[in-house]
């Protein structure tokens, strides 16, 4: 595919992308700590799905909710203002709803791009088994390998021992022997009741204390995961995990290969990805929307583009509308900071 004729035209399309994920954050921060995910992702789809209007860009959602949710990014849907460059779209309005109902930390507003037709579609696949690691380890990871020898193959890519390193995992009833296994290999584990796309995320990055992710979470979140992780150049394989017994009954009537392998390449068949995310609570590297001041509300964003390899975390200081006219247009973008690494 000739990138001439895709997302490569539009430089300025991941601080788009970041305005969409800036406006979901902040309307869904008003209800951090509140014990209403419903309506906090409710709030955040509809500031994402206005301020994706405003972009120049021909999307179609290829990760969403099933049709008939109104208030929910659907399955298909057509996004965007319809004159820029065709694209897939992956959404997460909020990714670790659980955790912003309970104020928790590491909860974000996420979206990737990739060209027309390059996302992996996962049909009526629901959950997958994910391992991530950094770019030193990608050629490492093997998921019909047992975590224990998963765990050798990443520390000696690395040059580090088992012991050293950190495994991000779900806390979750599924990861039981997960867990145990991978203690008795000797890896330390850092616990997480939701928000896989932060911890994978974390796994592909250098310097945020972990190594690697390991365990079952959402097949969306999983393709979410995939487009920000071959921009970052690190490595990750998943494969489909049904948990529910209609997920596994759809699936079998479908035909589908449950062990087959999801490559990196697989899951997003383009080099041309462009990821963003904002920090809606407290996070590991993203902090959370702050309201409390009086410069205006301030948000701390990421946006990766695999064609340059660029990495940037973004400040924001949204001044308040004297004349809000509702929901994320209340604040608009005074400021930017950029920190690039290469």
């Amino acid at each position: 595919m000739n990138h001439q004729d895709t997302l490569r035209p539009a430089r300025n399309l991941a601080m788009d992308l970041v305005r969409v994920t800036e406006a979901a954050a902040i309307s869904a921060a008003r209800f951090i700590g509140k014990g209403d995910a419903e309506s906090a992702g409710k709030a955040a789809t509809e500031a994402m799905r206005a301020f994706l209007r405003t972009v120049d860009l021909n999307g179609a959602i290829v990760i969403g909710e099933e049709k008939g949710q109104h208030f929910m990014l659907c399955n298909g849907e057509q996004v965007g203002s319809g004159a820029g460059p065709q694209a897939d779209i992956a959404a997460a309005p909020v990714e670790g709803a659980s955790l912003l109902a309970q104020g928790q930390p590491n909860s974000i507003a996420a979206i990737a791009l990739a060209d027309r037709g390059s996302m992996w579609n996962p049909g009526h696949s629901f959950y997958m088994n994910k391992i991530v690691v950094k770019r030193k380890a990608r050629e490492a990871i093997d998921i019909r390998l047992s975590p224990t020898e998963n765990l050798h193959r990443i520390a000696e890519a690395l040059g580090r021992k088992v012991s050293e390193l950190i495994v991000f995992v779900l806390d979750k009833p599924r990861h039981g022997s997960l867990i145990e296994e991978i203690r008795q290999a000797g890896a330390r584990i850092t616990l997480h009741s939701d928000g896989d796309v932060m911890g994978a995320l974390m796994a592909a990055l250098p310097g945020t204390g972990v190594d690697v992710l390991m365990g079952v979470g959402g097949a969306s979140e999983g393709l979410i995961t995939a487009a920000a992780v071959k921009a970052l150049g690190g490595g990750m394989q998943g494969m489909r995990a049904p948990q529910r017994e209609d997920e596994k009954r759809r699936l079998k009537e479908d035909h589908v290969k449950i062990r087959e392998v999801l490559t990196l390449d697989k899951l997003i068949r383009s080099d041309n990805t462009i990821w963003a995310a904002t920090g809606i609570t407290q996070g590991t590297f993203l902090e959370g929307v702050d309201f409390g001041q009086e410069t205006g509300i301030i948000t701390h964003s990421i946006a990766i583009r695999a064609l340059t390899g660029s990495i940037r975390f973004i400040k924001s200081i949204h001044q308040l509308d004297p004349q809000p006219s509702g929901g994320p247009a209340d604040a608009t973008p005074a400021q930017v900071a950029f920190e690039v690494v290469e």
